[in-house]
């Protein structure tokens, strides 16, 4: 009887790896590092390696793994084709049958913070829903949308790039995709520092965050906590910008539970109640009372969505 799945979070840095039971218990994780040599070429076989090699330290024979799940930075279309991963140096690679020919193991591959949204679904802040959306604020905006207990990635696998809901309409920030006024240029840690800074600049508004050297966005929260006029109305904005995406994507898929997860939720409550305000100002009446959670995973969101995607197998 199969009886365990592997969860793998791919990131440019280091690959996270974990072994599960079929029911969800995690039995052992570790990291291997990312070789980006060859153009990411070599990273599938590495995947491949320490498969094996954690299956013979486990005694664990291949037969008995169900699925091995893999999140990766970048689109993922439905055939498990990664169209790009820049961060990895791949263009148009076939993931699930490359690895699939290697191990002999089904193998189902997403995007990464889409597969964050599944793990925070199956064992995490959404555990027993099925219908969530889940913002991921850090460095950048990313997220997943989950419906029926399955991810939306649409036709391009570009379902769920939350990111890139245009909320600011005029005069709005480059963002890396090309676009302007995306909610990763205000959302996400730089662009929390970046409207900052541009509000301190243009008004002679006392703050203790002009006391700084250099601004980080846990900074504004903080001065926001104790009651800096300016970092009060940074978080207000903030909230606004996120209350409105979020609004609108309930609009659409109704969920049970939005989820708030990355680095920026260590921000906590005072950033909850602020996004709840406004979401409940632009959200439509049958969704207003959608209840908010705070991600509970941290950095194992992607191996546990990993796994709950090789389950779905």
């Amino acid at each position: 009887m199969n009886k365990y799945v592997f969860g793998i979070d791919v990131g440019g840095t280091t690959i996270k790896c974990g072994l599960f039971s079929s029911k969800g218990e995690i039995l052992d994780s570790w990291e291997i590092v990312t070789n980006k040599e060859d153009n990411g070429d070599h990273i599938v076989s590495d995947i491949a390696r320490t498969i094996e090699a954690k299956c013979e330290e486990k005694g664990i024979q291949l037969s008995e793994v169900e699925g091995v799940g893999i999140g990766v930075p970048g689109p993922v279309d439905n055939n498990g084709v990664v169209k790009v991963a820049v961060n990895l140096g791949w263009t148009e690679r076939h993931v699930k049958t490359e690895l699939e020919e290697m191990i002999k193991v089904p193998v189902a591959v997403g995007n990464d913070a889409n597969v964050a949204a599944l793990g925070e679904l199956w064992l995490g802040a959404a555990a027993g829903a099925q219908d969530a959306i889940m913002f991921t604020l850090g460095t950048g905006v990313g997220g997943g949308v989950i419906v029926d207990g399955k991810v939306v990635a649409g036709v391009h696998g570009a379902g769920g790039e939350i990111g890139h809901l245009a909320v600011v309409l005029e005069d709005g920030n480059q963002c890396n995709c090309g676009k302007k006024g995306c909610l990763e240029t205000v959302a996400s840690a730089t662009g929390i520092v970046r409207e900052t800074e541009k509000f301190l600049l243009h008004t002679a508004e006392e703050s203790t965050l002009r006391q700084l050297d250099k601004i980080e966005a846990k900074d504004v929260f903080d001065a926001a906590k104790a009651g800096d006029a300016v970092g009060l109305k940074m978080v207000d904005q903030l909230g606004r910008y996120i209350g409105l995406a979020a609004a609108n994507l309930a609009a659409t898929t109704d969920p049970q539970k939005i989820i708030i997860g990355g680095g920026v939720s260590k921000a906590g409550d005072i950033l909850i109640d602020t996004i709840v305000k406004h979401y409940q100002n632009y959200a439509f009446s049958a969704v207003r009372q959608t209840q908010f959670v705070l991600a509970e995973l941290g950095n194992e969101a992607g191996i546990v969505g990993s796994a709950y995607l090789a389950k779905t197998l």
